[in-house]
C-alpha cells in the first residue's frame, strides 16, 4: 500500500516508539494525525515533521476522549485508512505487591485503550472495505516474566483481541497487524523501571526504537500478520508454546531480569 495521501493515526505520538513512526509516516507522504494526552509534547514532536500532520490531544483511557477525538479526525479527513494503537505503559511489580488499581489502569490504557480506538474506526473502514489496523503488543504478551503481570496481561489481552479482530474483518478487506517487540530503549522504563535495576540487566538486549518504527511502518504499507522483535525472542515465544514445561524452566534462569 502507498502510504501517500493516506490517513493514518497514531496513539501514543508524544515520544519514543510513537513518535518515530509517526516521523517516518510522514516522511512517506502520509496524512499523519499524531494522538496523545499532552498537547505540548506532541508540538515538539510536530515540528520535527516535514509532512502533512495534525495533533490531537486524546486519552485513549477515557471514552468520551477517544470519541470527541475520532469525532474530530472524521470531520477534517472524511475517514481513516490505518490506525496504529501504540498507546500504552508498564509498571513492574510482584502480584501480591501491586494495587488493583494499578492493575485496572493499566489494563484500561494499554487493552481498552486500543478497543476504544479500533471500535471507532471499525465502520467506516467496513463501509469502505479497506483499511490497516496496527497495534503495538509486545513480547511480554507471550512470554511472561516476575513482576511483569499487571503489563503481561494487558499485552497477552491485546494479542487475542487482534488475533480475533482478524478473523472478523478479513472479509471486509481489513488488516489486523500485531508487532511484538522485546525491551526498547524508549522513556517507557522511566516509569516502569525508575530505579533502573531492569535496564542495566538487559542494556545488551535492548531494541532501538527505530527498528520497532520502521517495522510499524513496514506493517503500515504490507499488512503482516504478526513482527517479533528480535527474531530470537520470537524464537523463543514459540519454543515456549510447543514446550511450556521447558519454556518455563528456562525463562526463569534467563529473563527474570526485573
Amino acid at each position: 500500500m502507498s502510504l501517500t495521501n493516506q490517513v493514518i493515526i497514531v496513539t501514543g505520538a508524544s515520544s519514543g516508539i510513537g513518535a518515530l513512526t509517526a516521523q517516518m509516516l510522514s516522511e512517506r507522504g502520509a496524512n499523519v494525525v499524531l494522538a496523545a494526552r499532552s498537547i505540548e509534547k506532541l508540538e515538539e514532536v510536530g515540528a520535527r515533521l516535514k509532512g502533512s500532520f495534525k495533533l490531537l490531544a486524546m486519552d485513549v483511557g477515557d471514552d468520551e476522549s477517544v470519541a470527541e477525538g475520532f469525532k474530530t479526525i472524521f470531520s477534517e479527513y472524511g475517514r481513516v485508512d490505518c490506525l496504529v494503537n501504540n498507546a500504552g505503559y508498564g509498571i513492574f511489580a510482584y502480584c501480591d505487591e501491586a494495587p488493583l488499581a494499578e492493575f485496572s489502569a493499566m489494563m484500561n490504557v494499554n487493552y481498552m485503550g486500543v478497543v476504544r480506538c479500533t471500535k471507532a474506526v471499525l465502520p467506516s473502514m467496513k463501509a469502505a472495505r479497506s483499511g490497516r489496523i496496527v497495534n503495538v503488543a509486545s513480547i511480554a504478551g507471550k512470554l511472561g516474566t516476575a513482576k511483569g503481570t499487571g503489563y503481561t496481561a494487558t499485552k497477552h489481552a491485546v494479542l487475542g483481541f487482534s488475533n480475533a479482530l482478524r478473523q472478523e474483518v478479513r472479509e471486509y478487506g481489513i488488516t489486523v497487524s500485531t508487532i511484538n517487540p522485546g525491551p526498547v530503549d524508549t522513556p517507557f522504563f522511566d516509569l516502569a523501571d525508575p530505579s533502573g535495576h531492569y535496564v542495566n540487566n538487559v542494556k545488551w538486549f535492548m531494541l532501538k526504537p527505530e527498528r520497532v518504527a520502521r517495522a510499524i511502518v513496514a506493517a503500515v504499507e504490507k499488512g503482516r500478520t504478526e513482527v517479533n522483535l528480535p527474531w530470537i525472542a520470537g524464537a523463543g515465544a514459540k519454543l515456549y508454546q510447543l514446550f511450556p514445561g521447558l519454556g518455563d524452566r528456562l525463562s526463569y534462569r534467563l529473563l527474570n531480569k526485573k
